[in-house]
């Protein structure tokens, strides 16, 4: 787990532990160690570790992948994201509103699967802004520990690594430079309840172009940007979302639910939810992961069970009696004259798709053996 967030396993080992115990295992199947970067390079380059399933940024990615190549040893990469979310113009807006405020605010954006890209057809964009607005605007943030009343509500706390405000601050600014427009937020939030902290405001930004920085790298923080689709065109609207080097998840809401799931079929991500927001997580049956920059492979489901398996295929005799011999006519030296038209005739009944060709290569094999 990350060198950030020890406190959190912590928690999550407690359960697992748990877990098995309460199913008669040995609670110390699992164990959780926390450090930096030398912790998890040791771990990499174990021998008698037998996969890694990495969660974290396509730089360190492809450190982890460089590491277990040295062993041959198979990852399994969950990285970043840029995940879009997908408003048609049949959308209903006052509907759409929730899903989008969770996808993009969840976590103070801080969700792999978080909503980093909001396409918003041409038909209900004005509307869309128009009702998303005052929503974002009255988003509130703070300590959510704390415990002074009312005011301990909040909806958005802080960001888990100070340096990610830097990286977000240089991807609004530039935004704002090449012509997005900034509704709100958009700096860091030193009021009284948030000061000496590491808070993001809630922003809302729209106009964003592919051309800008925001529309590429991830942000990982409470930041919703949003994208005019031109002339209402699914076409288009495909065009942008898979111009993004990531691929993780995805969601497309449109009154038309097969027009939706079309669309949706066309963007180049690991998951897909039509008219839902990262249900697919919740549904435990199902394999998460992504492709491009997103990584490779999947857990969870029968695929993420699977992936944690050494997969063998195993041949043994089933019916008493029966084994299996090699043909005279193929036992070493083999006999060129007859060996290879017998050969010739298996290839035939087994592989040709002609029945008359089937029937000639029995006369042979009969002929031959």
């Amino acid at each position: 787990m990350s060198e950030y967030t020890s406190w959190s396993s912590s928690y999550f080992d407690r359960i697992v532990q748990q877990a098995l115990k309460e199913h008669g295992h040995d609670p110390n199947l699992v164990a959780t160690v926390t450090g930096f970067g030398e912790a998890g390079a040791a771990l990499v380059s174990e021998p008698l570790v037998d996969k890694i399933i990495f969660t974290g940024s396509p730089a360190i990615g492809k450190k982890v992948m460089e590491g277990a190549s040295k062993h041959l040893k198979p990852v399994i990469l969950e990285l970043g994201g840029k995940d879009p979310m997908i408003f048609q113009e049949t959308a209903d807006v006052a509907t759409v509103v929730p899903f989008v405020l969770r996808g993009c605010f969840q976590n103070c954006g801080q969700n792999c699967v978080g909503v980093e890209r909001v396409f918003v057809y041409e038909g209900i964009y004005d509307d869309f802004l128009k009702a998303i607005e005052p929503r974002v605007a009255a988003l509130r943030q703070g300590v959510p520990l704390e415990t002074c009343g009312n005011d301990a509500n909040v909806d958005c706390g802080a960001m888990v690594m100070d340096e990610q405000m830097d990286l977000i601050q240089a991807l609004v600014d530039d935004a704002v430079a090449k012509g997005a427009k900034l509704h709100c937020g958009g700096k860091r939030n030193t009021s009284d309840k948030c000061k000496g902290g590491q808070f993001y405001e809630p922003t809302l930004l729209s106009g964003v172009t592919p051309d800008m920085k925001i529309f590429q790298e991830e942000l990982f923080g409470p930041v919703m940007t949003v994208i005019k689709v031109a002339g209402n065109s699914d076409e288009e609207c495909a065009k942008m979302v898979n111009g993004s080097c990531f691929g993780l998840g995805s969601s497309v809401y449109g009154g038309d639910q097969e027009r939706a799931l079309k669309l949706g079929r066309q963007l180049k991500t690991g998951m897909l939810t039509v008219n839902d927001f990262a249900s697919n997580y919740l549904v435990q049956s199902l394999p998460f992961g992504g492709c491009k920059d997103s990584g490779f492979g999947r857990f969870a489901g029968i695929e993420g069970l699977q992936a944690l398996c050494l997969e063998r295929s195993i041949a043994t005799d089933r019916i008493p009696g029966v084994k299996t011999s090699i043909p005279p006519v193929l036992d070493y030296p083999i006999d060129k004259e007859k060996g290879l038209p017998f050969s010739d005739a298996l290839i035939q009944l087994f592989y040709n798709e002609s029945i008359v060709s089937k029937v000639k290569a029995i006369i042979a094999l009969i002929k031959y053996g």
